[in-house]
């Protein structure tokens, strides 16, 4: 076993490598810019729920009893469908949301790291890391965003990308901690 402490650097070198990497896949590359559509009256939408509070709504709205009823099965047919995350009101700064991002990949990181030092030793073979490194942050990474997929009916497109995007990282992440595993 190799002391979780010992493995900081790997945790930290690899949460930035696999932060620029989002920067440059979110802002260089082109494949991210059509994630988001237009509303159709996207004025008369923004009225419509600007009483609403910070939170996530679905519409058609309700109970799983009362999902049964004839009622709410034919506003599920006549559709729109919809699940909406309403986020507070002001200005919209990157920064906090970056910083979000980055505290993120060190606590995936930090798990990652921890479960490498409980089945790995010092010294071993830089792709033992990678493999055991890349499968445990690949599931965090990458194949955790399949549940939006399943439960919040978000596009499988966007959703392959993310898992994409999480492939990415989760190998920029498992080289950090090959490369750098203590000897």
């Amino acid at each position: 076993m190799v002391p979780l402490v010992s493995l900081w650097l790997p945790i930290v070198v690899g949460a930035v490598i696999a932060f620029v990497a989002s920067a440059i896949l979110h802002m260089v590359l082109p494949y991210h810019k059509n994630d988001y559509k237009k509303l159709p009256d996207e004025e008369a939408a923004r009225a419509a729920m600007r009483g609403a509070a910070p939170g996530l709504y679905m519409t058609p709205h309700c109970t799983h009893e009362q999902m049964k009823s004839p009622e709410a099965k034919e506003k599920f047919k006549q559709g729109p469908n919809t699940i909406v995350t309403v986020m507070p009101a002001g200005e919209v700064t990157m920064g906090k949301y970056l910083g979000l991002w980055f505290v993120f990949l060190l606590i995936v990181n930090f798990f990652v790291a921890y479960l490498a030092s409980r089945t790995l030793a010092p010294g071993t073979h830089y792709l033992q890391v990678f493999r055991v490194v890349g499968t445990g942050a690949f599931l965090a990474l990458g194949l955790a965003n399949m549940a939006n997929g399943i439960w919040k009916s978000m596009p499988w497109s966007f959703v392959v990308k993310e898992m994409a995007d999480g492939l990415i990282y989760a190998l920029l992440i498992a080289g950090s901690f090959g490369w750098l595993w203590p000897r």
